[in-house]
């Protein structure tokens, strides 16, 4: 623990120290909003070229953005120790955690007095500014997810390129044709789909995956929302975990069937040929995975490592009855909020809105090749998308079956703890009851504590909300 707390006292320490805080501007001078944001890159440089527009639209402000790693731990570092930037851009997940911790600030009067509000995005992205009854950011650039699949290798096992999988049992039985394997039979090896193989052949596991139709746990970064497939819930969004929800059930069970059916080892060699997501060695660009779920930056990757890749996009197959038949996503979106102590809200909060124009949303998501979060859009959009399927992602997040990450503060252990139980689901070490069981419990605990001291303290925070939210 010292060497922690020495780091904490060191970083403390530098934030405060002298001239870090800007002087008060003379008369005629423009205002300096610090903002702190996340993106590196050409997303970095996309909101550099709109920073450097607001900037030349006005004489009175100017922002000055500064790209951080590490934002979420260094944000809240440099709130608790009274001197924040004016503006950070972060996910939205993370507002209620932050929110909780005093580090935010309000912005519901700043909002009604400009009047904006719900009725100006698509439903679900402001929902997720909002925590506990009050709105702690906006957002910036959001994203849902879909399933991207390989049409050369549809076409090479048989399968219509134009035609991806609408039910879980079509994705099962394409998954089957994709998948391939190499074998020995009489004296020699060979390669064959998996759906080829004897029953045999199949049991023992002697063969080795060359190629894969699709497997839940890549890139693995869903693992622990793959239940809304299913039809889960992981929150009641008040007191109570939901971990052994049956929809939660029914994901791990295809974890670990996914394990049976192809062999632990198999599996863990096959995987260990992957490459990082921004790699020529990506499995789904190099052709080792024919369908993988991810969002529409994935175009990005395509251009630049694979660009005669010849790919669709299509929503993820639900199970059926799930989200009565709409198709299901999970949507998350970059979000800017004011951290709690800045030293210039309003002018950040100007600038913030300047971000909520229609042409300055459109031209940073053209930029980042993404989209908005706003409920217009404007004729011209689509055709100057860089992404052919962009339509297809907004189209997911105003569906019905939109799902987010958990609006709860300890997300993040509880997702690490799903993704724990999803191993062994694929190391095939426990039942997807008894390891959702483990983390049920272990979760809830945590989820316990958090809201005995949320409760010692909550009018407190009211109290402090209600009064920011004068400013």
């Amino acid at each position: 623990m010292k060497p922690r707390l020495h780091l904490l006292l060191v970083v403390l320490l530098a934030l405060a120290a002298p001239g870090s805080v800007p002087a008060a501007p003379s008369p005629g001078e423009r205002v300096l909003v610090s903002y702190w944001e996340k993106w590196t890159g050409f997303e970095a440089a996309a909101m550099q070229t709109v920073v450097d527009d607001f900037n030349r639209s006005q004489s009175r402000i100017e922002v000055r953005l500064l790209a951080v790693s590490q934002i979420d731990v260094k944000l809240l570092l440099a709130a608790s120790g009274g001197n924040p930037p004016d503006v950070a851009g972060l996910w939205s997940h993370t507002l209620p955690d932050f929110a909780e911790k005093g580090a935010l600030t309000p912005l519901d009067g700043a909002l009604a007095r400009v009047g904006l509000g719900a009725e100006h995005y698509v439903p679900v992205f402001w929902e997720m500014c909002r925590h506990r009854g009050f709105t702690w950011g906006l957002p910036t650039t959001p994203a849902s997810i879909a399933l991207f699949y390989n049409k050369r290798m549809f076409r090479e096992a048989g399968l219509d390129p134009e035609r991806p999988p609408t039910t879980m049992a079509e994705l099962e039985a394409m998954n089957l044709r994709l998948t391939r394997v190499e074998l020995e039979r009489g004296g020699r090896r060979v390669q064959v789909a998996f759906g080829d193989l004897t029953k045999l052949e199949r049991a023992s596991h002697r063969f080795t995956l060359v190629q894969a139709g699709h497997l839940p746990q890549e890139p693995g970064w869903y693992t622990a929302v793959w239940g809304y497939w299913f039809g889960s819930e992981l929150y009641d969004g008040d007191r109570r975990i939901l971990a052994l929800h049956p929809g939660n059930v029914a994901a791990f069970r295809w974890f670990h069937d996914t394990a049976q059916t192809f062999g632990v080892d198999n599996l863990r060699n096959f995987g260990a040929t992957f490459g990082n997501i921004a790699s020529p060695q990506n499995p789904f660009l190099d052709g080792k995975v024919a369908m993988v779920l991810q969002g529409p930056w994935m175009k990005n990757f395509i251009e630049k490592y694979s660009p005669d890749l010849e790919w669709g996009a299509a929503p993820f197959p639900a199970a059926t009855g799930v989200a009565g038949g709409a198709p299901v996503t999970v949507v998350e979106s970059d979000v800017v909020v004011i951290p709690h102590g800045a030293k210039h809200p309003r002018e950040a909060f100007e600038f913030m809105c300047y971000l909520q124009q229609q042409a300055v949303a459109e031209k940073l998501a053209l930029a980042q090749r993404k989209f908005t979060a706003l409920r217009d859009v404007s004729p011209g959009f689509y055709t100057a998308h860089p992404n052919p399927r962009i339509n297809l992602f907004v189209a997911l997040s105003r569906s019905p079956g939109a799902r987010t990450w958990p609006r709860l503060s300890i997300w993040r252990e509880y997702g690490d703890e799903l993704r724990v139980a999803a191993e062994r689901m694929l190391s095939l070490r426990m039942t997807p009851e008894t390891a959702l069981a483990e983390v049920q419990e272990r979760v809830q605990w945590r989820l316990d504590r958090v809201m005995r001291r949320w409760d010692a303290v909550k009018d407190e925070r009211f109290a402090e909300w209600r009064a920011h939210d004068q400013w």
